[in-house]
């Protein structure tokens, strides 16, 4: 999405990083590509975006206008990640903050449990790698050296990619918890990357482009989905 339906509220959290099959540093032959997962390498937002409509359906405010409540609950978003992070675990609080900000009627336990419903479903559902993708890693993985770079909570994410079949491709994996330009600069310390010959790719320009152009990396904005 944006980011995902929380990720691209902005959340200043300490810095987490998860590396998998680590060889720093690497052999001095091609680039090394970073490239971001959601929405770049597989769909992310449309089951967020999804999950969010059904949430205002059911709410059927009878004051607010349907972007009124999505505003609302943008700003909740903002105050759960602060609080929790990144991931379906912050954005199931933000529902239900949202629903109680907004409701008449009290949070009941069969309420909270569907709104919890409409964020949980998003964990059930198979992750759908974007048509193209594994053909232009595989070719990539042949000529550079890829990490894949992504914001998350870090059991999420890691089943995202254990599910995608994408991890062959890859040197190594970076969950971290915030992309900002000093998360950048901790990965190119870790590896040793030389700064002229490392290159971000993702979707979002406030998550992957902007800040790793601050960190002195190159950056290409991309996506192979066609459903934005």
């Amino acid at each position: 999405m944006q980011d995902t339906a929380g990720a691209h509220l902005a959340g200043q959290r300490p810095l987490r990083l998860s590396c998998w099959r680590m060889k720093p540093p690497f052999p001095n032959c091609g680039q090394t590509l970073l490239i971001d997962a959601d929405d770049t390498l597989w769909e992310n937002n449309i089951y967020f975006e999804r999950a969010i409509a059904n949430f205002i359906s059911f709410l059927n405010h009878h004051e607010y206008s349907a972007e009124q409540v999505r505003e609302v609950l943008n700003e909740v978003e903002r105050e759960c990640i602060l609080k929790h992070g990144y991931g379906l675990h912050s954005f199931a609080h933000a529902l239900v903050d949202t629903f109680e900000r907004l409701a008449v009627e009290p949070l009941t336990p069969a309420l909270h449990e569907t709104i919890h419903g409409f964020a949980h479903t998003i964990a059930g559902h198979p992750v759908e790698v974007i048509a193209g993708v594994p053909e232009t890693l595989e070719y990539l993985a042949g000529r550079h050296h890829l990490i894949l770079m992504t914001k998350g909570a870090i059991t999420e994410q890691s089943g995202k990619i254990e599910r995608s079949g994408l991890k062959e491709y890859f040197t190594a994996v970076e969950i971290v918890s915030e992309k900002n330009p000093s998360t950048y600069r901790a990965v190119v310390a870790k590896y040793g990357l030389p700064e002229d010959i490392t290159w971000m790719i993702g979707n979002s320009p406030k998550s992957d482009i902007n800040p790793a152009l601050a960190a002195g990396l190159n950056a290409i904005p991309g996506s192979w989905s066609t459903k934005r």
